[in-house]
């Protein structure tokens, strides 16, 4: 049976909501490549920015809690680090077990396709911590997606903008690697790469990550 057609007004919605994301990356955009130091994304030899966010797949909701300490005004209440649970996605508790590589994006147009790609690779990387938050994404969305590319890495939804401004998001995606204990590896990925390059600089992550004492298991 085909689903009814859509009503003008739920069309219209749609294009708004697909809209406002695309202009908040923009904004991003703008924001970044107008400073006096162009920065894209936290740079080599920095420590990921602490953050927690509710999955896509759970019933957690909330805006992220991107706190570095307990009580830290706006950011949060407990610091971010701290904050745990089955329903959450915690960057530091992805560090603290391996290597990680984190994808920031928008979940309308081709963008959420870097998902496929680490997906289909994390077999090959045993250790290696996947995951991807969507900036202000639709948790119907979003849970479409994770069931239609059988998604086994975490998802987080950044409901309000914090991570995305928290990263410095300048494109979409933006891929982030990282060694265990969080120290950014490499330069950020703004673009979806070949499959191929993307494995190499998984390969590259793992290599310089065992060159520091890492002892994961071998791709």
């Amino acid at each position: 049976m085909s689903p009814p057609e859509s009503a003008p007004g739920q069309r219209w919605g749609r294009y708004l909501g697909v809209l406002a994301v695309l202009a908040f990356v923009l904004i991003a955009i703008h924001t970044v490549t107008n400073k006096a130091t162009l920065v894209l994304g936290i740079e080599p030899g920095h420590r990921l920015p602490p953050f927690t966010v509710p999955l896509a797949v759970g019933d957690e909701n909330g805006d992220a809690d991107i706190a570095t300490h307990a009580n830290d005004g706006a950011a949060g209440r407990v610091a971010a680090c701290d904050l745990r649970g089955a329903e959450l996605l915690n960057v530091c508790e992805l560090y603290e077990q391996g290597p990680v590589v984190l994808a920031l994006f928008v979940d309308s147009g081709s963008c959420p396709d870097i998902l496929s790609d680490m997906q289909a690779l994390a077999p090959s990387f045993p250790g290696v911590r996947f995951a991807a938050v969507a900036i202000k994404g639709n948790r119907g969305r979003l849970r479409r997606l994770v069931r239609s590319q059988q998604l086994t890495l975490p998802v987080g939804i950044d409901s309000d903008g914090a991570v995305a401004t928290l990263y410095q998001v300048a494109s979409c995606p933006q891929v982030t690697f990282a060694y265990p204990g969080g120290v950014v590896q490499s330069a950020v990925l703004l673009s979806r790469p070949s499959r191929a390059a993307l494995r190499d600089r998984l390969s590259e992550l793992v290599a310089a990550a065992r060159a520091r004492g890492w002892r994961g298991a071998a791709p």
